[in-house]
């Protein structure tokens, strides 16, 4: 970028990172939180939550922890536990086309009820999509 081009709304009013255009910490939080309860009170997502166990609070803080990384905050989850190694950390649960797309489905509810930015949204619509995909683990998965 040019000197002259930070003088330019339209250039310098993007925010670098998916966590700052998300909001931060704060909008992070409200996000995971949103998702976790929907979980836990939506039918749609029952296989999705009898998959969690008896508590979402453990979940929920690492997923928290882990997004503000991936989005390009701050790395409390390789902080606290290194790298994420997240297909080998989820081996334990089963994981097919039924929990992945309710993992989504909840996930792109909770990005619409908390206002995340549809520009953004539909950017972690996709990102998501590949990640949940790649975590699939179950005998005859498509």
């Amino acid at each position: 970028m040019k000197p002259e081009d930070s003088l330019d709304p339209a250039l310098s009013a993007a925010p670098p990172t998916p966590f700052e255009w998300m909001g931060g910490e704060d909008r992070v939080r409200a996000l995971v939180d949103r998702f976790y309860d929907l979980m836990d009170i939506e039918p749609r997502y029952r296989e999705l939550r009898v998959a969690h166990g008896s508590t979402l609070d453990d979940a929920r803080q690492k997923l928290f922890w882990f997004l503000c990384g991936w989005l390009g905050g701050p790395q409390h989850y390789t902080e606290r536990f290194g790298h994420p190694r997240l297909r080998m950390r989820h081996m334990p649960f089963a994981i097919g086309v039924t929990e992945r797309d309710q993992w989504l489905a909840c996930m792109d509810q909770a990005m619409g009820e908390t206002g995340v930015d549809p520009a953004l949204r539909e950017r972690l619509r996709t990102s998501f999509f590949q990640t949940a995909d790649w975590m699939r683990n179950t005998p005859g998965s498509p």
